[in-house]
């Protein structure tokens, strides 16, 4: 019997005279590979997953045994980062769109990452989480409240942990804040603003091997991203990517565990932005057949959640604009202010009165016991080096078979964000409530991310 097998088995049995659907994931039993290594599979090698088989391959404790991608061209740049490192040569799942059922199906997996477009990672993820695979599924938002209920569901039903990564949320001066608010000097929360402030133009037409500013062809003509994440702008209006700001807010105003997101409003400004680069490019131009594609997403999608406790949050979606990168974080409290946009922090009886400081001082002494510690090992690792702990907390908590940080209902919480702006912008911004995905469950949840320096 694969190991898979044996837990669903085991997750099943152990479920009694319990009403499926309605409990928390149980928690699966640890690996027990003969070898003492995890192994891990990887689903989709374009360039995040690349660099999350990179993490793997640096690591001793557990083995990349299997990758899967209809791309040739990922496989081979996947294949070098493994030569790269000496390792043995995972096997290759790519005979189509599918071709991840015949992994899962085939390898004795005790983990899998997801990394594919964003329209995959929930089928993906189910599929996995009905094998028994500890699953590492990427971020973005969801197509449909009704999938998110899908991924509670079946991670419910099976028993099977799903783990979403989002990467900020280890982030070295947003862990220090975190540090800052549970210590109390910002008194108690009432006001967050977060968000993706990114220029993805470039992203989103591009016709070659460089990341940025490299063409005005999307879909079949273009390369990476731009193969399927503009085809997002052309028929969505609404917060598409969410979860880089409200993964960190949750973490400050325990969503979720004690608290919950209760309803949104969401609005949306005219579209120019990527007609307007469709045109002014130099592979472009007025008459290229892009130029008449008429893009839903507004340039500028603004959010505000109102949470059952009582804060306000903002959530910021702008990608089709000129700008520098931002997440725009503003964590306000009855006590104190930190606002990321100028890195000032405003602190009551410490700070002078009415005058920002500099929050370097302060980013210093709460540096998070986490980044004291693996510094290091950090170095060279994507996103200044958060994607290391993002993986570390990963495999740790794959070995053990624990409840991650951010499980199954952080990601339909989360993830519900896109469908719902969406209602909202369409029904002109009017308020749209967020299921509990918990039933009831937030009440009494814990909040468990980096109370520690373990993972």
């Amino acid at each position: 019997m694969k190991r898979r097998t044996f837990i669903q088995n085991s997750t099943i049995a152990g479920l009694g005279v319990t009403v499926l659907g309605k409990d928390e994931p149980k928690k699966s039993s640890p690996f027990k590979s003969n070898n003492g290594k995890l192994k891990v599979g990887v689903i989709g090698t374009g360039l995040r997953g690349q660099g999350h088989a990179d993490l793997i391959w640096r690591r001793d404790d557990c083995d990349l045994v299997a990758i899967c991608d209809i791309s040739q061209r990922m496989i081979d740049r996947t294949k070098a980062i493994c030569e790269k490192h000496g390792k043995k040569l995972p096997t290759i799942y790519q005979s189509g769109p599918h071709a991840y059922k015949e992994m899962l199906e085939q390898e004795d997996l005790d983990a899998v990452i997801i990394a594919t477009p964003w329209r995959w990672h929930v089928p993906m993820a189910i599929e996995a989480m009905e094998q028994g695979v500890y699953v590492g599924m990427e971020v973005s938002g969801a197509a449909s409240v009704d999938e998110c209920w899908q991924l509670v569901r079946t991670s419910e039903r099976t028993g099977s942990h799903l783990y979403f990564l989002e990467n900020v949320c280890f982030r070295r001066d947003v862990m220090a804040i975190l540090a800052m608010v549970r210590e109390g000097l910002f008194g108690e929360m009432m006001h967050l603003e977060c968000g993706y402030q990114h220029d993805l133009r470039g992203v989103k037409f591009n016709d070659g091997e460089t990341a940025y500013n490299s063409g005005a062809e999307f879909g079949e003509k273009g390369y990476s991203e731009a193969r399927w994440r503009t085809q997002h702008s052309v028929t969505r209006n609404g917060d598409l990517y969410p979860t880089h700001g409200i993964g960190p807010v949750a973490q400050y105003t325990d969503l979720n565990r004690g608290n919950r997101m209760l309803f949104l409003t969401s609005m949306a400004t005219k579209s120019r932005g990527l007609h307007e680069y469709i045109v002014n490019h130099p592979k472009g131009g007025p008459d290229h057949p892009n130029a008449t594609v008429d893009f839903k997403l507004g340039d500028k999608v603004t959010t505000m959640v109102k949470t059952v406790n009582g804060e306000t949050i903002v959530l910021h979606h702008d990608t089709n604009l000129p700008r520098p990168y931002s997440l725009g974080f503003r964590v306000q409290g009855t006590k104190g202010l930190w606002m990321k946009v100028r890195d000032g922090i405003h602190i009551e009886g410490l700070s002078k009165s009415h005058r920002w400081e500099d929050s370097k001082t302060y980013l210093d002494k709460y540096d998070h016991p986490l980044w004291k510690r693996y510094e290091q090992r950090a170095i060279g690792a994507g996103h200044g080096g958060m994607d290391f702990f993002l993986m570390h907390s990963f495999i740790e908590h794959a070995k053990r078979g624990e409840t991650p940080p951010f499980d199954v209902y952080d990601a339909a919480s989360w993830m519900a964000i896109t469908p719902l702006s969406e209602q909202s912008i369409a029904m002109g911004s009017a308020p749209v409530y967020f299921p509990d995905f918990t039933d009831g469950k937030w009440i009494d949840r814990k909040n468990t991310f980096a109370h520690g320096d373990e993972y």
